[in-house]
Parts: structure tokens; C-alpha cells; sequence
């Protein structure tokens, strides 16, 4: 088959369904594994031994589990003791549960560079330690984990390709399917390969405006000539 015909008419219409479960995938994942793991970056800083201990053993357990086994775990297992899951929704909480544990390790790293001075002076103005933690430590805390949330953001792209592995037909298996019926696997692969680097690149590109639209004068680390 012509290598043209085969993009425009086979290839591209599959793709484009794959790239919107992709999307669907991330964009559902992304919110919510940022807020658990500001959540449980929260809890191993501030919360009580008990608290922490729990959220400490939350992100051993899920930065442990293989992201394809917890996949498996949630598709395959859970029916066996009577939960029974779709394969997206699956998918999407796998995807948040690992996402989470990873976002709560650079939240957290980011909270610990914060000078416990501003806590204590927060506290000496009258604030409560949660007053202080809402707006002193976190707006500082997530601007400075910016690069390493937007890390995970773009490992979060590419390993959605792993739902496809529990029936979801997202971009990379919508190529696999489209390349196993007609063997044209270079041509596939090499396209979707193309729409991955598309994409991270939006994303990287994104994330450089977000860092300059939320930076402090002043405080962004570079020295003025």
C-alpha cells in the first residue's frame, strides 16, 4: 500500500480517536494526582505520627508497584473480590494513584527548602498553622516544584500508552491496531512517535510561560547583569 494513502486514510482518523482517549486520560489523571499529592506531601510534613507514617507508606507502596501491575491489579484483581471496573476508569486511577505519590515527593521536597522561620513568624502574626501552610508555604512550595510536577506531567503522556495493555485504545494502541492490519508498522510508530514529541513539546513549552507568569521578582535564581 501506498506509504500516503495509508496515513491519510487509515492512519491519521485512527490516531486522532486514540489522541482524544489520551487526552481524556491525562487531563482526568493530572488534576486530581496533583491535588492527593499536595494532600499527602501535607501530611508527611505537618500531620501527626500517625498521619504521616500513613502517607509515608502511601508513596513507598505506589512509588514501589509497577504502574502496569497496578493496572492489572485494578482490572483483573478487583473483580475477583466483587469490584468490578471499566478499563478507562481503571486506568484513570491507577494513573492518579502513581501520579500522586510522585507529585507528593517534589511538593514536599519543595516544602522542606522553605525556612521554617516564615512558619514560626506566620504564627507570631496570629495566623493558625493552617493559615500559615495555605498562604505563606504552599503558593512558595508549588512554584518552586514547577519543573518537577511538569516532569510528571510529561511521564504522565507517556505512560498512559500502558492502558492500552487493560483494552484502552488510546494513541499508541490505535496505531498498533491499525499497523498489525495492514503491516505497516515503521510508518505507524513513527507517527505516534511524532504526536508524543507534539505534545511534550506543547507541554514543555507551557510550563516555561507558567514559570514566568507565577515567578517573584527578584526570586527566580538569576543574576542580573
Amino acid at each position: 500500500m501506498d506509504p500516503v494513502t495509508f496515513l491519510t486514510q487509515f492512519l491519521m482518523p485512527a490516531l486522532w480517536q486514540g489522541l482524544i482517549v489520551t487526552l481524556e486520560l491525562v487531563l482526568l489523571t493530572a488534576p486530581f494526582g496533583l491535588v492527593l499529592g499536595i494532600g499527602i506531601a501535607l501530611g508527611r510534613q505537618y500531620g501527626g505520627p500517625a498521619l504521616s507514617t500513613a502517607c509515608a507508606g502511601y508513596v513507598v507502596f505506589f512509588k514501589g508497584c509497577p504502574l502496569l501491575l497496578l493496572l492489572f491489579m485494578l482490572y483483573f484483581g478487583l473483580p475477583t473480590v466483587g469490584i468490578t471496573l471499566p478499563a478507562f476508569t481503571a486506568s484513570v486511577l491507577g494513573f492518579i494513584l502513581c501520579n500522586a505519590a510522585y507529585n507528593s515527593e517534589y511538593v514536599r521536597g519543595a516544602i522542606k527548602s522553605i525556612k521554617d522561620g516564615q512558619m514560626t513568624a506566620a504564627q507570631a502574626l496570629g495566623m493558625t498553622k493552617v493559615q500559615a501552610i495555605e498562604t505563606i508555604i504552599l503558593p512558595q512550595a508549588l512554584r518552586r516544584a514547577i519543573p518537577g510536577l511538569s516532569n510528571e506531567f510529561i511521564y504522565l503522556i507517556k505512560y498512559s500508552s500502558l492502558a492500552y495493555m487493560i483494552t484502552v485504545v488510546e494513541l499508541s494502541g490505535a496505531a498498533k491496531l491499525v499497523a498489525t492490519k495492514y503491516f505497516m508498522f515503521n510508518e505507524a510508530f513513527l507517527a505516534v512517535g511524532v504526536v508524543y514529541l507534539v505534545l511534550v513539546t506543547l507541554t514543555t513549552y507551557g510550563v516555561h510561560l507558567l514559570e514566568k507568569r507565577v515567578a517573584v521578582p527578584g526570586l527566580t535564581g538569576k543574576s542580573r547583569a
